[in-house]
């Protein structure tokens, strides 16, 4: 059975079984704070456990994309060295929300994997929950029942609570869980030593296939458990562990899940995949990490040094850097992947078929740029290495400092792994403590900034789900339902959230609401509005007094105004940007807040100052039509695609969407923001920014209203007291050229009078040179326009000069700086070293430098220890030709 048919099995028999099979959520979370990357199937049905959201069914299956790479799901640094880890893979679930329980889940379980995948029923074990007693808690003896009247007792097993006892987090949904393990190996093997002393061992070929979890309790932020009013399921299989059995191989990698990838990889490297480890490996890196970075990418999150984004470009890195090392790819490669890899996901997840091109571009631009900086920590590295192969005495072994480690590793995507194989090809060692320290410095502070401490939801009413009012109204009366303390940063804080809201949570792009809430002559600022999976979370520093009142919930009326207007200014120009630059366009992140808009966007060139003059206009001529705003709410999701409505890759839309449209012939899109009722509102739009972001992205950023037309004025402004200066001339631009074209004729004229300046204080210090040790020594104070006349100097003097000792003491522009030049004969001969020298030197200016061993410079702080320099330089050089 190929990979494709079991997944199509998969949705087919749960949809018999009365599911509906809904699609896959984004590998990015948008709306909960408490997770970067989807990494579980449950994640986008947290609503329905926390009880924030009805669900439409209460039986739903899919297969969903999940990520794990950080926080408790860390894979990343096993990924390729195993051969069943991955970075993305496919969750294939089913869920019930208050409908079947325990017997349902196991007896369906048994029957797919048995009846319909065939699956050796003699090789399959399930575990159940063994009880925890510090805790309360029972063995979940009902699971063991409904196992027994399927295997024997031995294949069922009781396990820890580690192993069979699901948490979502510290606070909120669990339970017991059934996991399924199946045994792969030989028959021989497995006669020799059972199954179930293998089972969550970590043996690569006895493997957990199936979890099944019973939620039925709700953790509390004290720690204690109580019974959920609803149990509901949710069970998740790994896809690709589940194709492994089904098609008998030992490996996930065998299977024609990424059989494909590695024929091409070992194609292009000019390897066979199974005959060496270390290119192994190296091929199983790549092949993982593309489809986690490319449908991260897809989704709508581009590589970058934060956040999301700096998680895809470590992945992608580690991958180019296995190519690099082990392949021998010192070009981009992984692109070339995006046509397979699309190509196999096009029926189950079509986005990345849809995005081939965009996504190809951003990783290969991404690997040409890693690549370079490759090149630079190799060179760090020997610069490193060989710094410490001078400092060893005798026999011992070099040591690469651990600050230097740390560094290859922070700044420049170097595992340690990587830093210590290259220090070991060399004899050397690493200063794994010092490392250690700085890892533990970067972890505390990691941890510091993101300390958070949530208190339990204290509820006020229950069963009540927030009406959100805000697209009709800035002010309602409402009352509290829930709210909870919150410690960030030491500060506490609180969350509201209300029965009936005015305020709009941050989402799509807007920025939340501010305003405030109000009863009993007692106001309370709300200074942000977030959403936290569906849930509206209102920000105050304080709570009301009587948090049993009616309050009056206004919003900042002029805020919410100003941030409106950019909203319909960033839709308008979208549609602007397809009619200029072609449909190729689409939206790739933005910002809308009441001061400006921000708009991130494919394209592959910078954006002409025509085209953004001809953008801008088309955008001012639909403001001043004062088009009308055609809002569409529970709009079907076929019905809005036949509209021809624009979406944003990576959202998650329901089975009804909102649909914001200004002229059905311009402007129609999906969208849950807040807008103007006519253009005409917006009055002016300006764009003051344009720029790349990312291979392919470029941004926009613009304003409108009161600011538009502050900064045209302050332009003008700035214009007509340019022409003042200049006596108000007709054409102030040629003036200006005029000038500028004096300006840098003189600055040639002077910087050849540098040059000569340059040519005969070189000519003085040959003169002045001391030739009595067998060496040309040039030790001197000069005075130099800047320090590429001194380096320049320093130069040529080395290539005018045999044997050169030279040691300058500048004085540049009022700043002492110091610059030693010896030739490579010297270097080798008396074994010197420019860097360690210069350092020296640099403490009598209050300063330090350092560069190779032939040339050197520092810079510091006190001019007046020049003249200490040179004498200090005189007495070093006098040592070394001693010796």
């Amino acid at each position: 059975m190929k990979a494709k048919e079991v997944r199509a099995e998969f949705l087919s028999f749960f949809q018999d079984k009365g599911h509906r099979i809904v699609p896959s959520a984004p590998l990015v979370v948008k709306d909960d704070p408490t997770l970067m990357f989807t990494n579980a199937g449950m994640n986008q049905f947290k609503d329905y456990f926390l009880g924030n959201k009805k669900p439409e069914v209460t039986r739903i299956a899919d297969t969903q994309k999940c990520l794990r790479v950080s926080g408790k799901h860390n894979d990343l640094e096993e990924v390729g060295l195993d051969t069943y880890h991955h970075t993305m893979f496919e969750m294939l679930g089913n869920w019930s929300f208050g409908d079947y329980f325990k017997k349902e889940a196991i007896e369906w379980a048994w029957e797919l994997l048995t009846k319909v995948y065939k699956l050796p029923e003699e090789r399959i074990y399930a575990t159940v929950f063994g009880g925890a007693s510090e805790e309360g808690l029972e063995p979940d003896d009902e699971a063991f029942g409904f196992w027994k009247n399927i295997l024997p007792d031995d294949r069922i097993l009781y396990g820890s609570k580690k192993d069979n006892f699901w948490e979502m987090g510290d606070t909120g949904p669990c339970g017991p869980c059934s996991e399924l393990h199946i045994d792969l190996r030989t028959d021989e093997e497995a006669a020799e030593l059972p199954g179930r002393e293998l089972v969550n061992k970590d043996h690569p070929e006895v493997i957990e296939i199936w979890n099944l979890v019973f939620i039925q309790y709700n953790r509390k932020a004290d720690g204690s458990l109580e019974p959920l009013p609803q149990k509901h399921v949710d069970t998740g299989m790994g896809f690709e562990r589940l194709v492994m059995a089904i098609q008998g191989k030992r490996s996930n990698y065998d299977t024609d899940v990424f059989s494909p990838l590695i024929d091409l990889i070992t194609k292009k490297a000019g390897v066979a995949y199974g005959k060496d480890e270390k290119t192994d490996i190296a091929v199983r890196v790549i092949v993982d990490h593309i489809r986690a970075v490319a449908f991260a990418i897809a989704d709508g999150q581009l590589p970058s040094n934060t956040g999301a984004g700096y998680v895809i470009r470590r992945i992608l890195r580690r991958a180019v850097r296995y190519g690099f090392n082990y392949l021998g790819f010192n070009e981009p490669f992984m692109h070339e992947m995006i046509p397979v890899l699309a190509g196999q996901f096009e029926e189950v997840f079509p986005e990345l078929n849809q995005q081939e091109q965009f996504v190809g571009k951003v990783i290969q631009e991404e690997e040409a740029s890693f690549l370079r900086t490759l090149e630079n920590g190799l060179r760090i590295f020997n610069d490193a290495y060989n710094e410490a192969k001078k400092a060893v005495k005798g026999d011992e072994k070099p040591v690469i400092p651990g600050d230097v480690a740390f560094k290859l590793y922070d700044t420049y995507g170097f595992p340690i792994d990587l830093t210590l194989l290259l220090a070991r090809e060399r004899g050397a060692g690493v200063d794994m403590e010092e490392f250690h320290k700085y890892m533990a410095e970067q972890r505390n502070r990691s941890k510091t900034d993101a300390a958070q401490e949530k208190g339990d939801w204290i509820i006020l009413k229950e069963n009540v789900t927030t009406e959100f009012a805000g697209y009709e109204t800035l002010e309602t009366e409402s009352q509290i339902v829930r709210y909870r303390q919150i410690k960030e940063k030491k500060k506490i804080v609180y969350q509201i959230v209300l029965e009936k809201t005015p305020f709009y949570a941050e989402s799509g792009g807007q920025v939340g609401d501010t305003g405030y809430i109000e009863a009993n002559g007692e106001r309370i600022r709300i200074y942000d509005t977030q959403k936290e999976n569906d849930q509206i979370i209102h920000y105050a520093e304080k709570l009301p007094g009587d948090l049993s009142a009616t309050f009056r919930c206004v919003v900042d009326a002029k805020k919410r105004r100003l941030t409106e207007n950019n909203h319909s200014a960033t839709h308008l120009l979208q549609a602007a940007l397809r009619k200029v630059l072609g449909d190729h366009v689409q939206q790739r992140g933005s910002l809308v807040t009441d001061k400006v808009l921000r708009f991130d966007f494919s394209h592959f060139s910078k954006v002409t100052d025509e085209e953004i003059e001809q953008i801008e206009r088309i955008v001012n001529e639909k403001i001043r039509e004062n088009v009308p705003l055609d809002e569409r709410r529970d709009v079907p999701m076929d019905k809005a695609k036949e509209m021809g409505a624009m979406a944003l890759f990576g959202e998650k839309y329901g089975d009804k969407v909102r649909v914001i449209v200004f002229d059905p012939e311009y402007s129609v899109e999906l969208c849950g923001g807040t807008h103007v009722a006519r253009t005409g509102q917006i009055g002016c739009f300006k764009i003051v920014s344009e720029s790349s972001i990312a291979a392919g992205v470029r941004r926009i950023e613009a304003i409108t209203a009161d600011a538009a037309e502050a900064y045209v004025n302050e332009n003008l402004k700035t214009l007509s007291r340019v022409k003042a200066m200049f006596n108000n001339p007709k054409d102030i631009v040629k003036v200006i050229e005029n000038v500028v074209n004096e300006k840098n004729a003189l600055a040639k004229e002077i910087e050849r009078m540098h040059h000569e300046k340059a040519g005969n204080m070189k000519k003085e210090l040959i003169e002045k040179s001391d030739n009595s040790h067998g060496v040309t020594l040039i030790i001197d104070k000069v005075s130099l326009p800047n320090s590429d006349a001194m380096k320049k100097l320093a130069f040529e003097l080395k290539n005018e000069v045999k044997d050169l000792f030279m040691i300058l003491a500048a004085d540049i522009n009022g700043k002492p700086q110091i610059a030693i030049m010896i030739s490579e004969s010297l270097v080798k001969k008396h074994d010197l070293n420019a860097g360690t020298m210069v350092r020296e030197l640099a403490k009598e200016i209050r300063g330090g430098g350092g560069g190779q061993p032939f040339f050197a410079t520092a810079g510091g702080k006190d001019i007046s220890g020049l003249d200490k320099v040179v004498v200090k330089a005189k007495e070093m050089v006098q040592e070394i030709l001693k010796s």
